[in-house]
């Protein structure tokens, strides 16, 4: 596990000088990397004005270098992407195989037509590429433009394409980033940022990208480089702890952008359970959003709520379907899904501990392969926040308005069957704050262009700045309208 190194990248050089020793997450690698201490003075964009270079390129040439940036990004070819993903096997919760499929698929964020679909749908072209006027309803008009920023992203590792999202959403919107790579994925955005450098070192999206490793929470890198006159914008991937480390660092000048842990649940209505070959059909379907990323991501379903009553006939059914269910997470592609390097020591206990304590719930399964839980009861699990490693907690409910009432700020997805009841349910989930709500099976499927976590992260990366062009002709001067209040 010796010998990794983490390279210190900065618009454009690979910077040298004297190395420091770093652990992967959780002890599982050690790597060396230059102490970016030694170089904060070059680290943040010298003068905002700096970022007039990117002005140069057109919305499309920008598209041209990704798209040749995806076609460089060839896990075959890519030397780089290859040590990533060496050292990601010691750092990375997830298998080997379902890693080097994520690295094998890395490219695709840098496709032409999702960038484009991306940035139309939640930002809109035209206000990257120049002012896009409107005449006022109280006279004169407004030109607006969407202008990048100076940014920092403390980039989560749980999966290689949240670096690889990070640095095409920077590159965009114009905008300058210093990527901060996590210790559980310390390698994919210098491997990104290298093979910009052997494409293009010179080219405007080249130089206005940094990409560096420190300790989370150092406070001498922290407080020099978190401050108005280097950055504008922090957008952190990252739990209670971290977000609240970092925000002692907001103040004016700085947005704080957050995409932080959340937790996933699914809604099955009735209809699911008419049959036990319908049975089987939704069972494979919700295998795909428990089981996909061994459910690493915010995405994946934890607790799901089936519509099949307490009595026991629906316990039957729920106990028979939590078997479906189990069989179908082990039928998973080996590239998606699989057994969990090692079980997490507090989830292990829990269930363990839920085999001797009576009638109140049924485990199907356990250990690293996962497992199903039925609550015989119609609440979840009081741990469900810890459900991991393909573990998922089936709970019966006589009413959907259990489901409802569960959902919370913490909640992300929601899978649900049948489609009717997406529509019929979705205003109402999203009062009580569900963020995406999406049909069975497809939680993990990767769609860019809309909403994360209930709020636009293109659209917040952004400076809107608006010029207003006023006539006394036709607009109330405001002296005039003081003068007659």
């Amino acid at each position: 596990m010796a010998g990794y190194r983490v390279p210190l990248i900065i618009r454009g050089k690979i910077m040298e000088g004297p190395e420091v020793t770093f652990g992967g997450r959780g002890g599982s690698a050690e790597f060396t990397t230059p102490d970016v201490k030694l170089h904060l003075g070059k680290l943040a964009l010298a003068t905002p004005s700096a970022l007039a270079d990117l002005y140069g390129q057109s919305f499309e040439q920008i598209l041209d270098f990704l798209a040749a940036l995806g076609e460089k990004l060839s896990f075959k070819r890519n030397t780089y992407l290859q040590e990533a993903f060496e050292l990601s096997r010691h750092t990375s919760g997830l298998g080997d195989e379902i890693l080097r499929h994520h690295y094998e698929t890395l490219h695709t964020f840098f496709d032409r037509t999702m960038l484009r679909e991306m940035v139309d749908r939640t930002l809109g072209i035209p206000y990257l590429e120049g002012w896009v006027g409107s005449r006022l309803a109280g006279g004169g008009s407004a030109a607006i433009r969407a202008f990048g920023a100076r940014a920092v992203h403390i980039v989560a590792g749980n999966v290689p394409g949240v670096s690889a999202i990070s640095i095409a959403r920077n590159a965009v919107t114009r905008s300058d980033a210093i990527v901060k790579s996590p210790s559980n994925d310390p390698l994919t955005a210098a491997a990104i940022a290298r093979t910009m450098v052997d494409m293009a070192p010179d080219h405007p999206t080249t130089r206005h990208l940094a990409v560096a490793y420190w300790k989370g929470g150092d406070q001498e890198v922290e407080s020099t480089l978190y401050q108005p006159r280097n950055i504008e914008k922090i957008i952190a991937w990252g739990g209670l702890a971290s977000i609240t480390h970092i925000a002692k660092y907001i103040q004016p000048g700085i947005d704080l952008i957050t995409l932080d842990p959340k937790l996933s649940s699914t809604i099955i209505g009735r209809e699911a359970f008419s049959s036990d070959v319908v049975m089987r059909e939704v069972a494979e379907r919700l295998a795909n959003d428990v089981g996909v990323f061994n459910q690493e991501a915010c995405v994946n379903a934890r607790v799901v709520y089936i519509e099949t009553g307490t009595h026991a006939q629906g316990l039957a059914k729920a106990n028979r379907f939590g078997a479906m269910l189990y069989e179908a997470i082990q039928s998973l592609p080996s590239h998606t899904s699989g057994p969990a390097k090692s079980l997490h020591r507090e989830l292990a206990d829990e269930v363990e501990t839920l085999k001797f304590a009576g009638d109140s719930h049924q485990v199907v399964g356990g250990g690293v392969k996962g497992g199903v839980i039925i609550s015989q009861i119609e609440e979840p699990v009081d741990f469900s926040r810890l459900l991991a490693n393909r573990f998922a907690n089936i709970v019966p409910v006589d009413s959907l308005e259990t489901p409802i009432r569960a959902v919370n700020a913490y909640t992300q997805t929601i899978g649900i069957y049948p489609e009717s009841l997406k529509v019929e349910v979705r205003d109402r989930l999203a009062f009580h704050g569900a963020q995406r709500i999406v049909s069975l099976g497809f939680a993990a499927r990767p769609v860019l262009a809309g909403p994360q976590d209930a709020i636009e992260p293109l659209r917040r990366m952004c400076r809107w700045i608006m010029d207003e062009t006023c006539d006394p002709a036709d607009v109330l001067m405001p002296s005039r309208t003081t003068a007659e209040s």
